[in-house]
């Protein structure tokens, strides 16, 4: 068995007091404070930018606060220093894996346990304890596995496990559930009941608020660097919870049934090879209606973002047909893609959605510069350009200085806005939405959800791709799973459970066939 953390249950294990810390005009925290209890699940909610990423930050030794103090089991912790949280019995598990994938389980675990010094690794005695702790606490891994060959819910453990092997007493979990399948969200949460019950202490920072009705003891609220609220989690509302986060009430998307119209379109038996001579889309069928909302489910790296580039006019199908308003479309790039109608809700805003050192006017008439009212004789019509930014800022209520502000120096939820108001601009009869609310903030994600059902009222198609099981469940008519580029017939609203969703990501019924229930 492993060690139980020793202590009293309930005692304090960590305390921080009148944390700040500026970043130029910027107070990301303002006097936070707050204390940790022995098998204690603490969440920390609060949007984009509220301070929390800093405050861990700060907490792990990343960042040095400009005021305030911190005690791990009643000792001052040396600022600044990640080795001296680590020491205190620290562990943190970010949402961007930190882990090698060229190297095993077992060597991503003792990595920087060692002395560069020893003549040798005990391997043996490393993978023995590893055993033990992956028997303890339900997290099954196969040490001599590279990472590069677990799926995501297995690299997760491993990170879990590199922190309990490295003696975490409190452990520091960010969006641990943001890329899992729910079995996977189950599973982590049974680890979690195990690990509390053996005296850790868990910082739980998610934005599904469900699970952190459901997971955490406490509940903190951060808004714009400060802690505005702490309440126990019973008796505690999903609503109430968001409200405190964003400091207003957060009305639920209402999906009003209607009925599908013709078909915009088709995906017959559409492949497209990889570069290493694996199918990236594999003999895909897909059809999307007027009026209508297609969610597409799927673990990240299953095909989503060859699909998106598909229909985007960045790659070509190797076999298979793709037809568009009843007109086969071959060869097609991106501007014959918006020519066609297509509206665009690029996976990554950064890369994909905008230029970062262009100004907002420039953003927004990047898809369009050559047609009127942008280009007269040739030439930019700045004037009308700058009109065009100004009603999508407006319309759309995005928070920046004006039309010429770098589109860089915008919030992830305001860049979102912009690329909503530029793609909805043209009333598109099909929308391409991939990831559209991923790092965004709750208030942020109930605007793009009701952009989209807007735009689902007024008859056009929406494709959305998510990794996030709560909002294709939410705002879909229909959902298909994706899994090694294969695409499974889509079910009704009718038809699909969270469950029933949540096998098919992890693979089943890949393979072996669908049944009839799952016909279209």
């Amino acid at each position: 068995m492993s060690e139980t953390t020793s202590g009293q249950p309930g005692e304090i294990v960590l305390r921080l007091a009148g944390i700040s810390k500026r970043f130029g005009a910027l107070k990301a925290n303002d006097d936070i404070g707050f204390e940790l209890r022995r098998g204690e699940v603490l969440a920390l909610l609060g949007e984009n930018g509220a301070g929390k990423t800093t405050l861990m930050n700060i907490l792990f030794g990343h960042y040095v606060a400009d005021a305030g103090s911190i005690e791990v089991f009643g000792r001052a912790l040396p600022p600044g220093s990640p080795a001296a949280a680590l020491e205190a019995g620290i562990g943190m598990v970010h949402q961007h894996f930190t882990l090698a994938d060229n190297l095993t389980v077992l060597d991503n675990i003792v990595l920087g346990t060692e002395s560069l010094w020893s003549w040798r690794s005990n391997k043996a005695k490393a993978k023995e304890r590893l055993a033990q702790l992956a028997a303890d606490f339900g997290l099954a891994v196969h040490p001599d596995l590279r990472v590069s060959e677990l799926s995501v819910g297995e690299r997760q453990r491993v990170e879990i496990l590199k922190a309990l092997y490295r003696n975490a007493r409190i452990l520091i979990l960010d969006e641990p559930t943001a890329v899992l399948t729910p079995q996977e969200s189950d599973s982590l949460f049974a680890t979690l009941e195990k690990l509390v019950a053996r005296g850790l202490a868990i910082i739980f920072i998610s934005h599904k608020l469900n699970e952190v009705l459901a997971v955490s003891d406490r509940v903190l609220v951060l808004r714009q660097g400060k802690l505005v609220a702490g309440r126990e989690t019973k008796g505690a509302t999903r609503a109430e919870l968001a409200e405190l986060m964003v400091g207003r009430a957060v009305p639920l998307p209402k999906v009003e049934p209607q009925q599908a119209g013709s078909e915009l379109l088709a995906l017959k038996g559409v492949t497209i090879m990889g570069p290493h001579g694996r199918a990236e889309l594999d003999r895909v069928d897909l059809s999307l209606r007027e009026g209508e909302i297609l969610g597409l489910a799927g673990v990240s790296g299953n095909g989503q973002a060859m699909l998106a580039d598909l229909l985007s006019g960045l790659a070509q199908p190797d076999a298979g047909s793709f037809t568009l308003f009843g007109a086969a479309i071959a060869g097609a790039d991106a501007a014959a893609m918006v020519r066609h109608g297509m509206g665009r809700i690029p996976e990554d805003r950064h890369a994909m959605g905008l230029i970062g050192d262009m100004s907002i006017t420039e953003n927004m008439i990047a898809e369009r510069y050559r047609d009127e009212p942008f280009s007269k004789h040739h030439l930019i019509d700045w004037p009308a350009a700058r009109k065009f930014a100004a009603e999508i800022i407006a319309g759309f209520d995005v928070r920046c200085p004006g039309p010429q502000a770098t589109a860089r120096l915008l919030s992830g939820g305001n860049m979102q806005k912009l690329i909503l108001g530029r793609e909805m601009a043209g009333n598109p009869k099909l929308i391409l939405a991939a990831q559209p609310t991923r790092g965004l903030d709750i208030g942020a994600v109930g605007y793009v959800h009701e952009q989209l059902l807007s735009a689902r009222r007024r008859g056009a198609g929406i494709l959305l791709i998510s990794e996030d099981l709560d909002e294709l469940l939410t705002l879909s008519d229909r959902i298909a799973v994706i899994y090694r580029g294969v695409v499974s017939p889509p079910l009704t609203r009718a038809e699909f459970s969270v469950q029933q969703i949540g096998l098919m990501m992890a693979g089943h019924g890949f393979g072996q066939g669908f049944g009839a229930s799952h016909a279209a």
